[in-house]
C-alpha cells in the first residue's frame, strides 16, 4: 500500500495579516479583500479546486494566525494559486508561508475517526460576497507538525506498522471521540517537521488527552512533534468556493477531451 495519495497536491499554508494591514482605510481593505477573493476564485475556477478549509489559531504566532489546506488536482494549480495569492495590492499586507504535501495514508488513518464530523454544508450565497468571517465553535482543532528524530528513522524499517505507537494511539483516539483526522506529507521536508496532522476533537478536554498521549513514552522518544489548538475558520463559506467548481467541473472536462 502507497503510504500516500498522489492524485491530488494539497498546500499547507501558515498565513496572516501584517501590521500595516490594519494603517489601512476601511475602504483600502474592503476593496483590496474584494478584489483578492475575486481573483482566487477565478484561479479556483480556471484550475478545478477541490478544497479549501481555514483554520484560525487560538493563540496567534506572532504574524501567523491561520492555516489553510488548499487542494488542487495538479501543481500547476497550487503553483497559480500561489502566485495570485501574494500578488499586490492585497499580497503586499500579507504573511505567506507555503509548504506542498501530499495526503499520507487517508484509508488508514480514516478508521482512527470514531465520531465522524457532520458534512460540512456549503453557503448558499455567491462568493464572490463576503460574509462577516469567524471561527466556528462546535469542535477544536489540534494541528500538529511532526518529524522523526535521526535515531529512529534505522528502527522504523526493522519494525514496520510501530505497533508501539499504533495501538496506544488507536485506543487514545478511542476515548477522545476522534472526529477528524488527516495526515500530510512534505514534498521537501523541513528541519523541524516533515509531516502535519489536522485532528478534530469535540472539547478542549479531549484535545488534551490526545495530545497527552501524543506525548506518552515510548513512541513519544521517537519524534518531535509541535501542537496548535485552532477553530475551524467560516468553513460553510470557504466550502462554497469548491461547490463553485464542482458545477463547472462537466465544461471543463468536455474542453479537456
Amino acid at each position: 500500500m502507497p503510504d500516500q495519495d498522489t492524485n491530488s497536491i494539497v498546500i499547507l499554508f501558515k498565513g496572516g495579516r501584517l501590521p500595516s494591514w490594519y494603517q489601512l482605510t476601511d475602504k483600502q481593505r474592503d476593496d483590496f479583500s474584494q478584489t483578492h477573493v475575486d481573483l482566487m476564485l477565478s484561479v479556483a475556477d480556471q484550475y478545478g479546486m477541490t478544497r479549501l478549509e481555514g483554520f484560525h489559531l487560538i493563540g496567534p504566532q506572532d504574524v501567523w494566525q491561520r492555516f489553510w489546506l488548499i487542494e488542487f488536482p495538479t501543481m500547476e494549480g497550487a503553483e497559480h494559486w500561489i502566485q495570485a495569492e501574494m500578488a499586490p495590492p492585497y499580497g503586499l499586507y500579507g504573511y505567506y508561508e507555503y509548504h506542498l504535501s501530499r495526503k499520507f495514508q487517508p484509508d488508514v488513518f480514516s478508521t482512527w475517526v470514531t465520531d465522524p464530523a457532520p458534512p460540512t454544508v456549503p453557503l448558499d450565497a455567491d462568493p464572490h460576497i463576503i460574509p462577516d468571517l469567524h471561527a466556528n465553535r462546535e469542535s477544536i482543532i489540534v494541528i500538529m507538525f511532526a518529524r522523526h528524530r535521526s535515531e529512529a528513522l534505522a528502527r522504523e524499517a526493522e519494525e514496520p506498522g510501530d505497533a508501539q505507537y499504533i495501538s496506544p494511539m488507536k485506543k487514545v483516539s478511542e476515548q477522545c471521540g476522534v472526529k477528524r483526522l488527516e495526515g500530510f506529507r512534505l514534498i521537501s521536508p523541513q528541519q523541524d517537521w516533515h509531516r502535519a496532522w489536522i485532528i478534530e476533537l469535540p472539547s478542549l478536554e479531549a484535545a488534551e488527552a490526545f495530545i497527552e498521549g501524543e506525548e506518552s513514552p515510548p513512541h513519544s522518544i521517537r519524534a518531535r512533534r509541535e501542537f496548535h489548538l485552532a477553530r475551524k475558520w467560516s468553513p460553510e463559506y470557504f466550502a462554497s468556493w469548491v461547490r463553485q467548481q464542482n458545477e463547472v467541473t462537466p465544461k471543463r472536462d468536455h474542453r479537456a477531451g
